[in-house]
């Protein structure tokens, strides 16, 4: 079974006025282990499409299927409660809780979904390890750079062990070296663990190791290549 599917999804805005076909009637899935990029120029539904994924936004048509279930037709708390318990996020903007330190970031998800204090530290530092800025776990966002915060958003993203991760043109604010540090530590994870790794990206350097190419344009699926 896919981890996540979506049938004949589409997403129009201003349905009643000018509509807007944001997404168009995809059909796809993603298999566990995924690397995965969804890419195309600004406009072209990319990041639509993985919030309707991550159910962040809800299909105007069609469904949205995480392991069968069909998370489109969740309630607003429902959906919420799923998404803390299957998915993981990283934006572009890292999103990082500003008064917690590394630590506190990536032990809040676990926190909240009461995993006992002896797994969430262990988990903790084996992801700041395995992020390599196990050095800076009591540091700040603000203390850190751009390329740590991100790598303390993936360690974040990836404490519970969601059943897939959603990235959101995550190396927009990075320099090339952060770039391809955080790819190489996200490939690696990916490997290690089977994380399922799906990117919203116009990132010529997350296309290139990206394991599977999803091209978009007026929110169809032009191409969907498997290197």
């Amino acid at each position: 079974m896919s981890v996540i599917q979506t049938a004949n999804v589409s997403k129009v805005y201003n349905p009643d006025t000018v509509p807007v076909h944001a997404v168009n009637d995809i059909t796809l899935s993603f298999e566990k282990g995924e690397f995965s990029a969804i890419v195309g120029p600004s406009g072209c539904g990319k990041t639509t499409y993985l919030n309707l994924l991550g159910g962040l936004e809800t299909p105007t048509t069609g469904s949205v299927s995480v392991e069968g279930e069909d998370i489109s037709k969740l309630t607003g708390t429902e959906l919420t409660d799923f998404r803390l318990h299957n998915i993981g996020f990283v934006f572009q903007a890292y999103n990082l809780i500003p008064v917690m330190s590394a630590y506190e970031n990536v032990a809040f998800i676990m926190e909240l979904q009461e995993f006992p204090q002896k797994t969430v530290e262990e988990r903790v530092m084996e992801l700041l390890e395995a992020m390599e800025i196990a050095d800076k776990a009591h540091q700040r966002p603000n203390q850190l750079s751009g390329g740590q915060q991100q790598r303390v958003a993936v360690a974040r993203a990836l404490a519970s062990r969601p059943k897939f991760i959603l990235a959101d043109e995550p190396t927009a604010n990075l320099d090339s070296k952060a770039t391809n540090n955080l790819l190489d530590l996200m490939l690696k994870m990916n490997e290690k663990e089977e994380t399922t790794f799906i990117f919203s990206t116009h990132d010529d350097r997350v296309m290139s190791r990206a394991k599977r190419l999803i091209k978009l344009d007026d929110g169809k699926v032009l191409a969907d290549e498997t290197k």
